[in-house]
C-alpha cells in the first residue's frame, strides 16, 4: 500500500505543534524530524500529533520507557503510534563506530 507523504506546509505545522515545554522531549522531537522529517508520511504524522496531546511528563516516560502507551493512554496503544515511538527512539548514531 502506498503511502502518502506529508506535505512542506503540514510538515511545518506539525513541527510547530510538536514544541514542548521539556527540554528532554524537544530534543527527542528535534532528533527524530531530523531523521525523517522528509520522509514523514500521513500516517505517521498523524501518530506524532496525537502523541502530542499527551502531557509532557507522559511523553517523556514513553521516550524513557518508564510507562507504556497502554499505561499512559489506551487509546493510543496502535501500531502506528509504536512505529513512531520506536523512530522516536532510534539512536541516530546506531552501528557507527
Amino acid at each position: 500500500m502506498d503511502e502518502q507523504w506529508i506535505g512542506e506546509r503540514a510538515l511545518s505545522k506539525l513541527r510547530w505543534r510538536c514544541r514542548r515545554g521539556l527540554l528532554e522531549n524537544d530534543l527527542f522531537i528535534e532528533r527524530f524530524f531530523l531523521r525523517f522529517g522528509e520522509t514523514l508520511n500521513v500516517r505517521q504524522a498523524n501518530a506524532l500529533g496525537e502523541l502530542m496531546d499527551l502531557s509532557d511528563n507522559d511523553l517523556l516516560d514513553l521516550h524513557l520507557e518508564r510507562k507504556s502507551i497502554s499505561q499512559v493512554q489506551t487509546r493510543l496503544d496502535r501500531e502506528d503510534v509504536h512505529e513512531v515511538l520506536r523512530m522516536l527512539k532510534e539512536n541516530p548514531l546506531k552501528g557507527e563506530k
